[in-house]
């Protein structure tokens, strides 16, 4: 199963050639990342609360493949890969009218309290198992 979140680029996003600065593509796929999983029924916010628990990126594999511009209608398509307990690997690929732009597999990481690597409630787990792709 993939999760799909709409973008449009805007002038901030751009640099002085008028296309998405670099960096950018991490903000878009970390709000499509955001997204998937609020879509999924966790509050990340009730996570810290309730279990101290957030989530870190730990690994960022990406591929720059054509620019976006100004303007521009995205879409982030992120897909979950790996559960691991403490760590998810997430695909996620930035699109333009169904052209790759920008691909990066990601690797988050369950964070307690102290910074150490915690495992998933199972609850949580529960709700990312199915969306396993």
């Amino acid at each position: 199963m993939t999760h799909e979140f709409p973008i449009r680029v805007y002038y901030e996003d751009t640099d002085l050639a008028g296309i998405v600065y670099y960096a950018n593509y991490l903000k878009f796929i970390e709000r499509g990342r955001s997204e998937f999983i609020r879509s999924l029924g966790v509050d990340q916010v009730a996570l810290k609360a309730n279990h101290g628990i957030v989530f870190a990126v730990r690994r960022v594999e990406a591929d720059y493949l054509r620019p976006a511009k100004f303007d521009d209608q995205l879409v982030v398509v992120t897909a979950l890969v790996a559960d691991t307990g403490a760590r998810l690997v997430m695909d996620q690929a930035v699109t333009r009218d169904g052209e790759m732009l920008f691909t990066a597999t990601v690797t988050i990481v369950c964070l307690g309290e102290g910074g150490a690597p915690q495992r998933l409630p199972a609850d949580i787990r529960r709700k990312l198992a199915p969306k396993l792709h």
